[in-house]
């Protein structure tokens, strides 16, 4: 489990049990329940990267949402989006090895990640990641439930495939966008799991 996870999760459950003690079997269920969904909700499970060098893993757990063409300032690329519902793993990844050479946050509205306006308007933050083969941009954006994104790295930090990078809390969107020259690997609609499902592959 995410370090932050147990000061959200031990409180209900502390309370539920203690409710539970005093015969307030409802209340006390109900806290308990909610304190191991918490629990639940800031897993932080192992993943494994493919083998193959060149190949681009999710940043995110979720569903495919869209695969767009959409240049990056002049740059010609596409876009690919990814939700997470409250009951994906919410701890967010790199999908490739490289430099971070600018983090940009930026805040915003609070759509409803699945629409397509919260990628340009939601609160986000961006990594840009420099990489042997080109730059590669992923957000963290926010959704109408989550309220707070947490970023780990700084400007400057070296990240390799699949290394933890942050995370966003209860429901949220994550875009990744990828410059000409990479084969799409998923399809809209397609369950990914960060650190471990290839996304893309380099040419």
């Amino acid at each position: 489990m995410v370090k932050d996870g147990y000061k959200f999760a031990a409180p209900p459950l502390a309370l539920g049990i203690l409710a539970l003690l005093f015969q307030w079997v409802f209340v006390g269920s109900l806290l308990v329940v909610l304190g191991v969904f918490v629990a639940f909700f800031f897993r932080d499970p192992r993943r494994t990267p493919p083998s193959d060098p060149n190949t681009i893993v999710s940043p995110a757990d979720g569903n495919v949402m869209e695969i767009v063409e959409e240049a990056f300032g002049s740059k010609p690329g596409r876009r690919i989006s990814v939700f997470l519902s409250i009951f994906d793993v919410h701890v967010n990844r790199s999908p490739v090895a490289g430099r971070i050479t600018a983090i940009e946050y930026r805040t915003g509205k609070f759509y409803a990640a699945m629409r397509g306006r919260a990628s340009a308007e939601n609160e986000q933050n961006a990594f840009h990641v420099i990489t042997d083969r080109g730059e590669v941009v992923f957000k963290q954006i926010a959704g109408w439930i989550a309220r707070r994104i947490v970023c780990w790295k700084s400007v400057g930090d070296s990240v390799v495939r699949g290394e933890r990078v942050g995370m966003i809390r209860f429901g949220s969107r994550m875009d990744i966008w990828l410059p000409e020259g990479v084969e799409i690997l998923v399809r809209p609609g397609q369950h990914v799991a960060a650190g471990s499902s290839p996304l893309a592959r380099w040419k």
